[in-house]
């Protein structure tokens, strides 16, 4: 019995370890780096730029200086100051039109650097602003994608940063109608490329070079993603927000701002097979390189002229026959990172493992299913909160045979507590000759001493396994469940301490108790009751005290996952009560409850 609670006891004390990180490091970090970023935007609100009466430097970047892009055409990089109206204004632009998107091309470079997702909303809110994700250099958030052309001296110019591309009047660029672009370089080089677009989030550039001249020409290809901000991230391990890359036989590449920021320049051998981007916790943005031909591959932190991340390829240069041509194509995704959507890319276009764009963590083996479970049932109730308690029923439905030993253990103990306290009795502080007859006991009566455990050891995998889904999916994002709550992926905002929005005030975040942590740790604190409370004293106390701390820490979690700990609570109660009762095991909650209100002096 000794052995059991012991282990009871280092695996709650981890579990508090873990969710006092969320609860006194992470939900404190989000909070400040939200209210950094609305100060921020008020910042950029009140430039002078944002009433068109600012002006926008270039700043030419030279791509042979030192910490330039050596390699690749250099970045211009203005400085901020010009409304965002007046920065789209400096350029001619093809519009972009699709039910996912909206937005415009930037001829000078043939740059995607104005792009708003038109399903996504900042907030619950529906009169809130769209998810704006590329934002024109000339601002501070500046982001964009961009691919282009490098080649030798004897070719002469080929398309790059600064290139105008022509395009005929009138054009716009939707799921259903591509758009041409031209650059002729006047040294025999022609380049035609055609952009098209899905109902979704991916872009095609599909380039071809023609050679009219009389000698061959070498052309590499480049694209690159920029981004010339440090956007705010949770930083916290179950997530990467910062650049992400799968780069052939390397694999994942998941690297930090502040890593990138401590060695600028981090080069990836050369490979066949892969794809490189920048990713945001729901958003991303990503380049995939002509697929079967070589290309090297950098992450990147620049500080010359304007600071800036960027992730980059380079593609093996071609020779073009005098009299010939060649083609290839370049995908750029540009949007959420919804789940059926990135694996669809996956599969249509055998992209090397872009599922992984999404952070499935380690045990993806649990959070992959977890997640098309829940979707699954979402697609038959209509409600990701009811989708998740269905998945709860099924998870204890699939480890029922498991519980229900436990439990059997667990109620056999209880049958065999009498002899136990015969055992400390006979051999008093013989600790060796207990342990000795206790085990003696044990495989009389077979009975395993540590088989109540497996419970909490099984939830506790399933419970960070939904936490990921709920914390990284964008399906769960602003998802709905009833009444007050609307956005399962955020923690309930109700609050005991102003009776739940009756009183006039609001309260501090580490008082924000709503009402279903209240449940939750209701629903702990009965679930513990069910069993004896522990003869010694520190364990009494943790027995004690454990639902009032989990239920302030809990507070600060996605509501989505509070509500499966307290459903699952209720599921393990009844379990329990069930298998307890026909083992003839007396059920000790009506007992507990009531010793509660006795006098110590009365209590047996």
């Amino acid at each position: 019995m000794e052995t059991n609670r012991n282990y009871f006891v280092a695996i709650l004390l981890s579990v508090l370890v873990l969710i006092g990180w969320q609860y006194l490091y992470v939900s404190p970090k989000i909070e400040r780096e939200r209210q950094a970023a609305q100060a921020l935007q008020a910042e950029q609100a009140a430039q002078p730029g944002a009433t068109g009466a600012g002006t926008a430097t270039p700043v030419a970047v030279n791509g042979s200086a030192p910490g330039g892009e050596a390699g690749l055409p250099g970045v211009v990089a203005p400085k901020t100051g010009l409304s965002r109206e007046d920065a789209l204004a400096q350029s001619q632009r093809i519009a972009i039109d699709t039910p996912a998107l909206s937005g415009s091309i930037n001829l000078t470079g043939a740059r995607i650097d104005d792009l708003l997702l038109s399903e996504y909303r900042e907030t619950i809110d529906p009169e809130s602003p769209n998810i704006r994700l590329f934002n024109p250099a000339q601002q501070a958030d500046g982001y964009f994608a961009e691919v282009g052309f490098i080649a030798d001296a004897d070719s002469g110019p080929a398309p790059g940063p600064d290139t105008v591309w022509s395009a005929a009047p009138g054009q716009t660029l939707t799921q259903n109608s591509p758009v041409t672009l031209t650059y002729d370089n006047g040294a025999g080089l022609l380049f035609t490329r055609k952009i098209s677009v899905d109902d979704h989030f991916l872009f095609q550039f599909e380039d071809t070079i023609s050679n009219s001249s009389s000698q061959t020409a070498s052309v590499a290809g480049y694209g690159r993603v920029t981004r010339f901000f440090r956007p705010q991230t949770a930083g916290i391990y179950v997530l990467h927000e910062g650049l992400i890359g799968v780069i052939g036989e390397e694999g994942l590449q998941e690297i930090d701002y502040s890593d990138v920021e401590e060695t600028p320049i981090m080069a990836q051998p050369k490979a066949t097979a892969g794809w490189m981007g920048i990713t945001d916790k729901y958003w991303a943005a990503a380049l995939v390189p002509p697929q079967g031909a070589g290309f090297d591959t950098r992450f990147a932190h620049f500080t010359d002229g304007r600071a800036r991340y960027q992730a980059d390829f380079r593609t093996d240069a071609q020779a073009i026959a005098a009299g010939g041509s060649v083609t290839s194509t370049t995908l750029v995704f540009a949007g959420a990172k919804e789940v059926p959507i990135i694996e669809g890319y996956e599969s249509q276009f055998d992209i090397l493992n872009f599922d992984l764009m999404i952070d499935w963590g380690w045990f993806y083996f649990i959070t992959k299913p977890m997640f098309w479970l829940i979707d699954f049932l979402f697609k038959l109730l209509g409600n990701f909160g009811l989708s998740i308690l269905a998945t709860t029923v099924i998870v204890k439905l699939i480890f029922f045979p498991l519980a229900n030993k436990s439990y059997v253990s667990m109620a056999n103990m209880k049958k065999v507590q009498p002899k136990l306290e015969e055992l400390k009795a006979k051999h008093g502080d013989d600790r060796m000759a207990l342990q000795q007859g206790m085990m003696e006991l044990y495989k009389k009566e077979k009975i395993n001493p540590v088989a109540g455990c497996w419970p909490v050891l099984l939830q506790i995998p399933v419970f960070f396994a939904l936490y990921k889904v709920l914390y990284v999916t964008i399906e769960m994002r602003h998802a709905p469940f009833f009444g007050w709550i609307q956005d399962l992926s955020a923690p309930d905002p109700t609050s005991l301490f102003n009776l739940f929005g009756l009183l006039p005030y609001d309260v501090p975040g580490f008082l924000l108790i709503g009402v279903w942590p209240l449940i939750m740790g209701i629903t702990m604190f009965l679930q513990m009751r069910m069993n004896p409370t522990p003869p010694d004293p520190t364990q009494a106390m943790i027995f004690t005290w454990m639902p009032v701390v989990f239920t302030f820490m809990l507070a600060t979690f996605p509501a989505g996952l509070v509500i499966y700990w307290a459903w699952n609570n209720t599921l393990s109660i009844l379990q329990q009560g069930f298998i307890m009762k026909r083992q003839g095991a007396k059920i000790e909650l009506w007992d507990n409850l009531m010793a509660m209100f006795k006098p110590k002096d009365k209590q047996t």
